[in-house]
């Protein structure tokens, strides 16, 4: 069966002929004038949409085409919130209201029941009206007469393969890495510069990874075309590993600037700043950037020749002017992408593909997004490549402009499968250069009604193969990677170039940068359907307000702090609500009269919920990431379809929480006082797949007790986090008699164990593993290295007792990364490996206190075939003497450096504290 088209205007419409649908169903047989009604606007409908999908594959539609299309798409917005409107009356009745308050509420709606039916009528006699309009202009004709796309392949990709293709990078890399790698003292900055979409980024990325590990600290920011300076500087920050504590001060440049500086000054650093558009943003980083006369580096990327030449030169720098690629790497990247192999094409397509990269001018974007389209096509016809580079356009390989560019956007673009249209533009609600996770919008996408069902699997894991298929596309990038999954992305500025202009061509998102454009949206052809602010105080005056006309709006993101003051209680058709506002307390009383709400995501310093919110019978993701402590409502378990509840702060599990049986993600940080009772109450929660618990007090006798009775309960558990503070070890997690079967991802660091648990050995699809043991041994590594699926395991050693642990032939069969840390001993002269073992394994961390450096390193790192970095960090506790580190250092580097000599890959070395 098909996939059902959900582009940006049948988005709308699906949900719209599904609701019609529901009024003709049984449960409102008695409203006879409703459900004739709703059968006429579905007939309609369907008819219409039968049309739209044909236009959703039309390259240029015609004017009058376009009219029509745009003018159907928003009466389906308008029917739909009329048809809301209708059901939430009916469903407001309450048979527990006394006599005279149900009667005087009863004339009450049928005073809006009339309203809504003579709207009704008013929507009945537009959608004739439209179907008229598309006879008299002959609107089917023009598909025929257009410029129209070859049909897409439809598979949804669930794997993911690499964006980043490194070929024709080695030698600017090289370039770059012996500039920052001489014998120099003083700060060097290096300015990287080019247009968008020959790698600067890419470029910076491998340099970084290259020399990093010569550095104590390193950091990588990206800082688009208007960056929130405090918010920046705070990203350094954190990056640097500089805490930001419950500091009052955390939002004052001026403040950040003195942390930062002082924190570097005795440092070696390396720090790129990526995406570098203006010089004021420059001047105000660069007062970060202390001398130390220690070799530290700034790497700058940018488009501008003046930033470029500014940065570098004030610190006698470095300008590396990016290139296109040449032939030859042209033709490695495009084959690569197409035919999986970098020096060979398929005969039939050896004209045609020489044709296809002169119209890429050597842009590695450009190369990349065009052989992404072509290796996702499943129709691969030399007409169709033909069809393909005639639409590329004739002037982009003289002059590889940003119009050329965006002109190869395009076409991929329009080469989405129509059903990934919508998911695509909906990424306009985020800002430039942001990192955005991958649940997050699924989620959203959901909400919204874009992700069409599929049976036998869940909306959400739909939402999440659209997500890996844009990846694969080329059309998002990845950004972090956990046990082989790409949990979040980000969209390169040019895409997000073309996303927003199809977002103000398809009225689908308006964004907003000031006020400014603010009031241009009063002028609108069309109603605001989703807006994202993020606004500064110019032009306005505090307390300002966001217009009246914008009560049709369906998504809203605020983003940084802003002197409007959105009117909640207005927003009535919302769907989802995102507030990403570090610094302020949201007060947030009126969402309880949102009853389309289905999203709810809040990033602040507290949060504070209205009292009660049991209304919000659609909300699903309720989440409320907050320093502080806030408050939430006292009855937010009776919410009926909450599937994802993350709690602030502090705040501890809910009374009652036995009764959340729909949720299906719970996040706790800081169970604080949560009762027995409570914590017992967890084990009714079975349709648990992500738990995360956390406490700062430790758990009573009885709280353990509840906590691993729950957790035998939840057979459907996939991710489970204890972070959990206890009075020494406690046995009660060490055998469970019937154990999450499914788990994938098991975190328990915090959480003592003698030995390895036996029932861990029993987790098949177990794929990312921390654990805490207070003895290591063979036998402990090879219960862990029978494990099939595991990719990553990070184990935390408190002592070992053998003289040899013994990595055996054959364990760990597809692990990729594991990380043995100890500060009680040097691990890496316990460890020897066999040939055959951990044949996956990609990168290998070594951690240990100074004052156990033993001259040793493992015994036979030579028989890691597939391994490709070793990382060690020496660790500083509290009884290492001073300047142990500095003497220690160069010894245990020395001798690592020389053991992976005889390593036939070679593999890289990091190292630090």
């Amino acid at each position: 069966m098909a996939a059902e088209i959900v582009s940006a205007t049948t988005g709308v419409i699906n949900p719209l002929i599904g609701k019609l649908t529901e009024l003709l169903g049984e449960e409102y047989r008695k409203l006879t004038g409703v459900r004739k009604q709703a059968m006429f606007l579905k007939d309609e409908l369907s008819t219409m949409k039968a049309l739209l999908d044909e236009l959703e594959l039309v390259d240029k539609l015609d004017p009058l085409a376009k009219d029509w299309r745009d003018h159907v798409r928003e009466m389906s917005y308008d029917m739909e919130n009329c048809i809301d409107d209708f059901m939430h009356d009916l469903e407001g009745a309450d048979g527990k209201k006394g006599f005279v308050r149900k009667m005087a509420q009863r004339l009450r709606r049928l005073g809006r029941r009339h309203q809504i039916a003579n709207q009704i009528e008013e929507l009945k006699i537009r959608a004739v009206e439209e179907n008229a309009r598309r006879e008299r202009y002959k609107i089917d004709d023009s598909i025929h007469s257009s410029s129209t796309v070859v049909a897409v392949d439809p598979r949804v990709s669930a794997i993911y393969e690499e964006a980043a293709n490194l070929v024709g990078i080695d030698g600017p890399r090289e370039e770059l890495v012996s500039w920052l790698t001489n014998s120099e003292r003083k700060l060097k900055v290096v300015s990287i510069v080019g247009f968008g979409g020959l790698g600067k980024t890419t470029l910076a990325k491998q340099v970084y990874e290259k020399i990093g590990g010569q550095f104590e600290c390193k950091a990588f920011i990206s800082v688009s075309q208007r960056p929130d300076m405090a918010s920046l500087l705070n990203g350094l920050r954190s990056n640097l590993g500089l805490g930001l504590g419950e500091d009052s001060r955390a939002h004052e440049v001026p403040y950040i600037i003195d942390r930062l500086r002082e924190y570097l000054t005795h440092k070696r650093y390396l720090i790129v700043v990526d995406d570098l558009w203006d010089q004021s943003a420059w001047n105000i980083l660069r007062c970060v950037f202390a001398e130390g006369g220690n070799g530290n580096t700034v790497i700058v990327t940018t488009r501008v020749d003046d930033v470029a030449w500014r940065a570098s030169h004030e610190h006698h720098g470095h300008i590396y002017r990016m290139k296109p690629l040449n032939d030859e790497d042209s033709k490695r990247l495009f084959f690569g992408r197409v035919f999986r192999s970098e020096d060979s094409c398929a005969p039939q397509y050896e004209e045609v593909s020489t044709q296809i990269l002169k119209k890429c001018g050597g842009l590695p974007l450009a190369i990349i997004t065009i052989a992404s389209l072509l290796a996702s096509r499943q129709a691969k016809s030399r007409s169709d490549w033909e069809s393909i580079m005639k639409s590329l356009g004739t002037n982009f390989a003289a002059d590889p402009t940003l119009e050329g560019m965006k002109n190869i956007l395009n076409l991929s673009y329009m080469h989405l499968p129509p059903r990934l249209r919508a998911c695509f533009l909906y990424l306009g609600l985020y800002p430039e250069d942001r990192e955005i996770e991958r649940d997050d919008l699924a989620r959203q996408w959901v909400a919204e009604g874009f992700v069409s069902s599929v049976p036998e699997l869940d909306l959400e894991d739909v939402a999440k193969s659209y997500f890996n298929e844009l990846i694969n596309r080329s059309m998002i990038q990845p950004a972090k990677t956990i046990y082989g999954e790409v949990l979040s992305c980000r969209v390169h500025d040019m895409i997000l170039d073309l996303i927003l202009g199809k977002c103000a061509e398809e009225n689908f998102m308006h964004t907003a940068h000031s006020h400014g454009e603010m009031e241009k949206m009063h002028s609108c052809k069309y109603k605001v359907r989703r807006l994202s602010l993020n606004l500064s105080t110019g032009g306005a005056t505090p307390g300002s307000t966001l217009a009246t006309g914008l009560s049709q709006v369906r998504s809203f993101a605020q983003f940084g702090e802003s002197i409007y003051a959105p009117l909640l209680e207005s927003f009535k058709h919302v769907r989802v609500l995102v507030f990403d506002v570090p610094g302020e307390r949201s007060k947030l009383g009126a969402i309880c009269h949102l009853f389309q709400l289905r999203y709810l995501k809040v990033s602040a310093d507290s949060v504070e919920l209205p009292a009660e919110i049991r209304g919000l019978v659609h909300l699903k993701t309720l989440e409320m990431n907050c320093r502080s402590e806030s408050i939430i409502s006292s009855d937010i378990v009776h919410l009926p379809d909450l599937f994802h509840l993350l709690l602030p702060y502090n705040t501890g599990l809910p009374e009652g929480i036995r009764n959340m049986t729909s949720i299906r993600t719970l996040h706790c940080l800081n169970m604080g006082e949560s009762s027995v009772e409570d914590i017992t109450g967890l084990g009714e929660l079975t349709n648990l797949r992500d738990l995360i618990l956390s406490t700062s007090d430790s758990l009573t006798v009885e709280g353990v007790d509840a906590l691993v009775s729950s957790i035998g309960k939840l057979r459907d558990l996939r991710q489970l986090c204890l972070d959990c503070r206890l009075n020494g070890y406690k046995d009660q997690l060490d055998s469970l008699p019937d154990p999450p079967s499914r788990l994938e991802a098991l975190d328990l660091k915090d959480w003592l164990f003698y030995v390895v648990p036996k029932w861990i050995g029993g987790l098949r699809y177990l794929r990312w593993l921390r654990l805490t043991v207070a003895d290591l041994s063979t036998h402990e590594l090879r219960i862990l290295g029978e494990l099939p699926s595991l990719v990553h395991a990070n184990l935390t050693v408190l002592c070992i007792r053998e003289d040899k642990i013994v990595v055996g032939s054959g364990s760990f069969p597809v692990l990729e990364g594991i990380s043995i840390d100890s500060d009680e001993g040097d691990v890496a002269a316990y460890l020897r490996f066999e040939a055959g073992a951990m044949p996956s394994l990609r990168a290998l961390g070594i951690g240990f206190a100074v004052q156990y450096w033993g001259g040793c390193t493992p015994d036979g790192m030579e028989h890691l075939l597939g391994l490709e970095q070793v990382n060690v960090d020496l660790n500083i506790t509290r009884t290492t003497k001073h300047g142990q580190w500095k003497q220690v250092a160069p010894d245990v580097s020395s001798a690592y450096r020389k053991a992976l000599e005889v390593h036939p890959r070679r593999p890289t070395f990091e190292f630090g504290r």
